[in-house]
């Protein structure tokens, strides 16, 4: 509990996304699975984090505080968001999806006033190359969680309030999407101008596709949402040409990502073992087959349908191995604490 890292959430994250492409692939016993997994998760996590902020204050806010840790604490609201989708879906609570994202909102906006504000103020920072990772763009992905549930719950929500909150969704994914250019244009230009070793390529650099697939699937639900929300026909030719943009952005980065995977661990011999942070890969791979599907469906593009499949099968494997190697660090550390 008192070294938990602030970006454990990302567990939260990676398997209610897999869960819900389960769902949307009809997988019926996987998903309600990986639904009540994520749910003790969620509330294992909760628990630890509330405790860990009570028992060691100090340390807690230091990492809030942290150029490379704060913004792991974002996977909070993504994961409250993304369950609050789960729930949503899968047992059509609507009063539950709204606790959840009236937490996820909460969360976001004490968490981007405090992280950011402290990053601007501090005196000490650390140079562009040791306090910019991949990391920072789970802020995105929190920002885009929130609009993706906002825009599903506007569906069962009565007029004039499905008109708010669809303006609401609107708002947040186009924060998100500047957000994203800001951020990205730091780790871009860090790749690029400044030495790279292979511990340098953490697993979050794998969030890179994952804001771009979360901001596509945002942009689907909002095109689908367009019969409700007049001001959301009027901009539907922005909407979808953005929703492919952020899309094939996404694409972009997927094999740039396995050619560095592959330079750092056979390459340069890095060794794979577990680490927290491998949830934060676990995560894009099963939000680009939801995001797919949807924007398939959205923008009736039938061609892209065999692509999801292909990727749900890839972040199947991701989570099946990343699971096996929470449960083995488990075991080495209740091993380790008997002896």
């Amino acid at each position: 509990m008192k070294h938990l890292p602030p970006a454990y959430f990302a567990l939260v994250m990676a398997t209610g996304i897999v869960s819900i492409a389960a769902h949307d692939f009809q997988l019926s016993a996987l998903a309600v699975g990986l639904f009540a997994f994520n749910l003790v998760a969620y509330a294992v996590l909760t628990g630890l984090t509330v405790l860990r902020a009570v028992r060691y204050p100090r340390l807690f806010f230091a990492d809030m505080t942290d150029h490379r840790l704060g913004p792991g604490f974002f996977t909070a609201v993504a994961g409250s968001c993304i369950l609050g989708t789960q729930i949503l879906l899968m047992t059509h609570s609507l009063a539950a999806a709204t606790f959840f994202l009236a937490l996820g909102v909460t969360l976001w906006i004490g968490l981007t006033y405090t992280i950011f504000t402290a990053f601007t103020v501090k005196r000490h920072k650390p140079p562009l190359e040791e306090g910019i990772t991949g990391a920072w763009l789970i802020a995105v992905v929190a920002t885009q969680s929130v609009a993706v549930l906002a825009a599903l719950i506007a569906r069962d929500w009565p007029q004039p309030d499905r008109l708010e909150l669809n303006f609401f969704a609107l708002s947040m994914w186009l924060w998100g999407g500047m957000f994203y250019i800001w951020i990205i244009s730091l780790i871009f230009y860090r790749y690029s101008f400044f030495a790279f070793s292979p511990s340098d390529l953490t697993p979050p650099y794998w969030i890179n596709m994952g804001a771009m697939a979360i901001s596509t699937l945002a942009g689907a639900r909002l095109v689908q949402n367009t019969p409700d929300a007049p001001f959301l026909a009027s901009l539907l030719p922005f909407l979808k040409g953005f929703t492919v943009f952020y899309w094939a952005t996404g694409t972009w980065w997927i094999p740039m990502l396995l050619v560095l995977g592959v330079w750092r661990h056979v390459i340069q011999r890095f060794p794979l073992r577990y680490d927290p942070l491998y949830w934060g890969a676990v995560f894009p791979l099963g939000m680009y087959t939801v995001a797919t599907r949807e924007m398939a469906a959205a923008l009736d593009l039938p061609f892209l349908d065999p692509l999801p499949p292909v990727v749900f099968a890839c972040a199947l494997a991701a989570w099946t191995l990343a699971f096996i190697g929470l449960v083995w660090e488990l075991r080495k550390t209740l091993s380790a604490r008997r002896h």
